[in-house]
């Protein structure tokens, strides 16, 4: 073999020398390991792409914004951007931030932005609003999910239309035997998990997955890409968010990532397969943002 044949396997094995300390690792539903570059590709693809975060995590925060870049440049004039973290009824003030029309104090004065707003999500609106990308806020105000936390979902039935607006439209219904839902069953214990109060608990999460799910598709346009952030428990086990989607537009092509700590970064762990199309593997130890 000639030394220039040798030279990119020389290449790449300086790249991934045995003592580097990498920051994140990126892999397959499979768990084959896999670049940043070939997950960018397949996520142009995508009609919708759910990034699924751990809130507090800064290696999600900062590849959201690395995604939501990439993606604006390869799907110039096609590319929508959602966010958990923004309520229906404050849409439209993140609309008049988004043009330009709201400076920072007021729309953080007016939109219940997240505690870890500034540090987490600001970067990814004026990204968006430099780009001139369009986002929405897509989640169920929590006072209604309160409400079915509390009595269940006919707890909405007395609502004014002008506030059912905000919601996806009811009635809904709620898979318990989905992954995601039958595990919050588990929390509450053998004794709790068919009681009427872990079912109105599991209601309220339905509620918020099918409330996402459905301003998402109502956001984006044929030929469009919606880049959603949301909470990994949202979109893991392809549920959730994912379920709802696909029970409204079954040919949906839908992207998800979702976003671990492991105390090693070398392969994924058995827990971890299958839980999203991509799997964002972040050291046990990284700092957190709160």
């Amino acid at each position: 073999m000639s030394r220039l044949a040798l030279l990119p396997l020389l290449l790449f094995l300086l790249a991934f020398r045995s003592d580097d300390k990498p920051a994140y690792r990126l892999f397959t539903a499979s768990g084959k390991a896999v670049g940043y570059e070939p997950m960018i590709k397949e996520l142009t693809q995508a009609d919708v792409v759910l990034f699924g975060e751990q809130h507090n995590d800064p290696m999600a925060h900062w590849l959201e914004l690395q995604v939501l870049r990439d993606l604006a440049r390869r799907k110039a004039g096609e590319l929508v951007l959602g966010l958990e973290m923004f309520e229906r009824d404050v849409q439209p003030l993140v609309q008049q931030y988004n043009v330009g029309e709201l400076d920072d104090k007021a729309f953080a004065e007016g939109s219940r932005p997240w505690p870890n707003y500034d540090t987490d999500y600001k970067p990814l609106l004026q990204l968006a609003r430099q780009q001139k990308l369009r986002v929405v806020g897509t989640n169920v105000p929590r006072r209604y999910a309160t409400q079915v936390a509390r009595g269940g979902l006919t707890a909405l039935d007395a609502l004014p239309a002008e506030e059912k607006q905000w919601l996806v439209p009811l009635p809904i219904k709620v898979d318990f035997t989905l992954p995601g839902y039958q595990n919050m069953a588990r929390m509450f214990g053998a004794d709790g998990a068919h009681s009427a109060a872990t079912q109105n608990i599991i209601q309220a999460q339905a509620l918020k997955d099918a409330t996402m799910a459905h301003f998402i598709r109502q956001s984006r346009q044929p030929g469009q890409l919606l880049l959603h952030v949301n909470g990994s428990y949202h979109s893991d086990n392809f549920d959730g968010i994912v379920w709802y989607l696909r029970q409204a537009e079954p040919g949906l092509r839908i992207r998800t990532i979702s976003t671990v700590t492991q105390e090693q970064l070398s392969k994924l762990d058995k827990e971890n397969q299958q839980k999203a199309d991509f799997v964002l593997v972040v050291p046990a130890d990284m700092t957190k943002t709160y």
